[in-house]
Formats: structure tokens, C-alpha cells, sequence
């Protein structure tokens, strides 16, 4: 399913852009170019959604675009001009990206004593699933058995 948040985009000074995301606490990203900007925002929305849903934790309903106040958004701080800003639409279908980026399998390489090995085998033990189980074990996310 595809997940669609509103993200402003701010042109800095040196003509590097900052992205937040008001309604997912401000979380934030930048990129040297608008493009690498737009790619890093994808990545921060997916990442942060994904959290939340491993997590349990609410997911939080996006905001119309047109309901967000730019001004109020923007850094007090900060001298933007108005064409410095803009609110643009950032989606991601998050479970897809997560099965190409965050959850790529990596392949290890390790060492265990032959008879081990041999009994291994002879018992049907899947390795791989084996060291996934003891690993989150091991890290405390039995959650995630």
C-alpha cells in the first residue's frame, strides 16, 4: 500500500534543500540537489513508517497539502523567500521498499567445527534461519521471531 505524506521542501543558501515532514514530527532530511533531496525524503518517510509500524506505535494521518501552513512550518530563524518553499507530495509504498532496502538479505560467511556441521545436516537444520533466530535472540527481538 502506498503511504503519501506532505513534505516542504526548503532551497538554502548554499541552494541545498532541507525537507521536513510536518506531520511525522518534524522529521527531517536534506539532499545537495532537489532530485537527491527527493530520494533521501523517500528513504526518511519509508524508514520512519516502517518504525512505526514494527513498533506498533500509531501511524499518523497525512495532512492535505493544501492544509499546510508553510509559514508556520518554516524556521523563525530563517529569511526564506516564498519561492524558496513549497510543499510537495512524497509517496512510498513502504512494505516494497522495505523489502529491497531494510530487509536485503546478506550473505555471511562463518566457521563451526565439522562434526557439527555433519549433525547439523543430518538433523534438517536450516542455517540461515538458525543464526536470523539466535541473532534476534541474542538482541532482544524476540518480537520479531
Amino acid at each position: 500500500m502506498v503511504s503519501i505524506y506532505p513534505a516542504i521542501y526548503c532551497r538554502e543558501k548554499d541552494n541545498t534543500y532541507s525537507v521536513v515532514f510536518p506531520d511525522l514530527n518534524h522529521l527531517s532530511t536534506f539532499g545537495s540537489t532537489y532530485r537527491e533531496a527527493t530520494e533521501m525524503a523517500i528513504d526518511c518517510l519509508a524508514g520512519y513508517l516502517y518504525e512505526l509500524k514494527q513498533s506498533g506505535e500509531p501511524i499518523p494521518e497525512p495532512t492535505p497539502q493544501n492544509k499546510i501552513d508553510i509559514k508556520a512550518e518554516a524556521d523563525e530563524d530563517d529569511d526564506y523567500k516564498d519561492e524558496d518553499i513549497t510543499v510537495t507530495m512524497i509517496h512510498v509504498d513502504v512494505e516494497e521498499y522495505a523489502k529491497k532496502y531494510f530487509n536485503k538479505l546478506v550473505k555471511k560467511t562463518l566457521s563451526i567445527p565439522r562434526w557439527l556441521n555433519d549433525k547439523a545436516i543430518s538433523a534438517g537444520i536450516n542455517f540461515s534461519q538458525l543464526l536470523q533466530n539466535a541473532l534476534k535472540a541474542e538482541l532482544s527481538m524476540r518480537n520479531l521471531l
